[in-house]
């Protein structure tokens, strides 16, 4: 569990670009995003994500705990053929982002039939009209529970022995846990022009995500995407141990029947590898043993020679 103070900054991190189409993930930076100004790093926190296959890498996302603000990003260099080129494949494959801050998968919420669907990936571009359209203004929501340090008791080695931290000793343990991670993504058209004149962090008008496709962000080559975010701190009665109860209740998942065949496929497929090598030994084992016994057999029948055929009549 970590506490933050009012101001303290957090940085969200990015996994890798997942498709419900298909199986290949790719990372993050394979597209032509913001970069971290310290250079892409790894940024896996434990064992379980490493065995997930999870391609988890810094970020440029950056917030201030209870600070609310739009800022400005970055802009890419004019879009090249190959770049126009690998973003409509990934536009057309289904391709979405994954994020996390505090451990948390950003969600994602869309209404689908009047029903409310809350998904943990942020949809990564919109298709229309054969024209893409790639999303560049994040609007996130982090949800904050207030903590309050309680007094603990605490042996020393001194004499003062056993003793309850103070009361100012509480505000120190005191803050805010992030308790939930939102976001409602946006495409939106810049003036390039002007964005370009601007630097890493500094504060923008908040833009409506516009309805228009014409005032959204198309992918064409030539073309300077500008990319921006918001972020705004909501307080929350959830409690820490209580936040990923959100994600258990999630639908819309979609289940990979191809993978699930071709994990059977693998199995059944190595099962079939072992029994015949474990066949073939157990037949081989059996002929070794069938030639002892028949050795053992010739072995008696030659120690039963000369007189020993008679010795009944003899005596």
């Amino acid at each position: 569990m970590h506490t933050y103070s009012t101001g303290d900054k957090i940085f969200a991190k990015v996994n890798s670009l997942t498709s419900i189409e298909t199986e290949l993930p790719f990372s993050y930076y394979s597209l032509p995003y913001c970069k971290p100004d310290e250079g892409i790093k790894k940024s896996a926190e434990n064992l379980g994500e490493l065995l997930m296959g999870d391609q988890i890498d810094n970020s440029p996302y950056r917030f201030r705990m209870n600070v609310n603000e739009s800022v400005y990003l970055c802009t890419t260099p004019p879009l090249s053929e190959h770049g126009v080129k690998l973003l409509k494949q990934r536009t057309r494959d289904l391709y979405q982002v994954n994020m996390i801050l505090d451990n948390l998968p950003v969600m994602r919420y869309a209404t689908q039939n009047g029903i409310k669907i809350q998904w943990t990936r942020d949809l990564y571009q919109v298709n229309n009209n054969n024209e893409d359209y790639i999303i560049n203004h994040l609007k996130f929501t982090v949800l904050v529970h207030e903590y309050e340090g309680r007094g603990v008791e605490i042996i020393g080695t001194g004499e003062e022995g056993m003793g309850v931290i103070s009361e100012g000793d509480k505000k120190v343990a005191s803050g805010y846990e992030i308790v939930g991670f939102e976001v409602v993504p946006c495409s939106v058209k810049y003036d390039s022009e002007t964005m370009i004149k601007l630097h890493k962090y500094d504060n923008i008008t908040s833009p409506s995500c516009p309805l228009e496709l014409e005032k959204s962000q198309i992918i064409r080559q030539q073309e300077r995407v500008s990319f921006t975010y918001e972020v705004e701190f909501v307080k929350s009665d959830v409690r820490w141990p209580s936040r990923w109860d959100a994600y258990l209740k999630m639908e819309g998942a979609r289940v990979h029947w191809f993978s699930i065949l071709n994990s059977l496929m693998v199995i059944f497929f190595l099962a079939g590898i072992v029994f015949v090598i474990f066949l073939r030994t157990m037949r081989r084992d059996l002929t070794r043993y069938e030639e002892l016994d028949k050795e053992a057999q010739a072995q008696m029948n030659e120690e039963l020679s000369g007189w020993k055929l008679v010795v009944c009549d003899v005596f």
